[in-house]
């Protein structure tokens, strides 16, 4: 009997559309099978430090503490330029004028809160929620500032919000480096073999999803927060890229710079395993 794994990823169209052959039966001859789940990145984040995924979509934050259980593919994530997190406010201001006032976040452990702690001195004042909330509270005056992730980058200026500060560009001029966001994650303990066919299958699943990307519409439709296709065909194109088919030596760079200055920081705990299981 071929294992059956537990895959959990976004609802976002990036998602969506990289895994829809892999869940939807189009690729054949798999050593295995998965049973999906879709939860916002934080509770993906909070269910792999339970370990209770087999395969899982996470932020790179979380990934910093996960490295001893679960180990990187160089697949399926999303990592890239100009795709980083907004920080946006009702009114228009600058960083220096958000210290010490509350900062809306998507989740403790997704990279765009890694990327405001990094930032000059980082900010303590936090209110957590679930990203497609973070402009509602804003707006409810509920924080001062917000940081944005995922369909909101594309809307945000139609609700009238002012962009204080995108992270990942200053991501890109202060290391040079394109931005890790989300990687996929493999449990260590499934072996080598097995992590290797599923980095082969998620690449099938991206060229399968690049050569027919009408068959994905449906099931991106069903779990997307904008409907717009316009939209949706612009997330797709920002965050699923050729580092989404293979980090290759840039992308990998960029996650370890990432890591060495989080756990200069402390933000992380070290950790001496080989990011990826080969």
């Amino acid at each position: 009997m071929i294992p059956k794994l537990t895959f959990g990823y976004s609802p976002c169209p990036n998602d969506t559309f990289s895994f829809y052959a892999l869940t939807h039966d189009k690729l054949t001859d798999l050593p295995f099978s998965v049973r999906e789940r879709l939860e916002d990145v934080e509770t993906l984040n909070q269910l792999a430090l339970s370990g209770t995924l087999d395969l899982t979509k996470t932020s790179y934050h979380a990934l910093g503490h996960l490295r001893e259980q679960y180990a990187l593919l160089r697949s399926g994530g999303a990592l890239g330029r100009g795709c980083g997190p907004l920080v946006v406010a009702t009114q228009p201001t600058d960083m220096a004028a958000l210290r010490g006032k509350t900062v809306a976040i998507p989740g403790e452990l997704t990279t765009a809160n890694l990327l405001l702690q990094l930032y000059s001195d980082g900010f303590d004042q936090l209110l957590i929620l679930p990203f497609d909330q973070i402009m509602p509270a804003l707006k409810a005056g509920e924080a001062e500032a917000g940081v944005i992730i995922h369909e909101s980058r594309f809307t945000y200026q139609n609700q009238n919000f002012h962009e204080i500060l995108d992270l990942g560009a200053w991501w890109e001029e202060t290391t040079g480096l394109p931005i890790p966001l989300g990687g996929i994650l493999a449990r260590r303990d499934l072996g080598q073999e097995l992590i290797n066919s599923v980095e082969t299958a998620i690449r099938a699943s991206l060229d399968y999803a690049w050569k027919h990307p009408e068959q994905t519409r449906s099931y991106i439709r069903q779990h997307a927060q904008e409907l717009d296709d316009a939209v949706t065909d612009r997330h797709i194109n920002l965050y699923v890229t050729p580092f989404s088919r293979d980090l290759g030596t840039e992308g990998v760079l960029a996650v370890e710079t990432l890591f060495a200055q989080a756990e200069k920081r402390g933000i992380i705990p070290a950790c001496n395993l080989d990011l990826f299981a080969t």
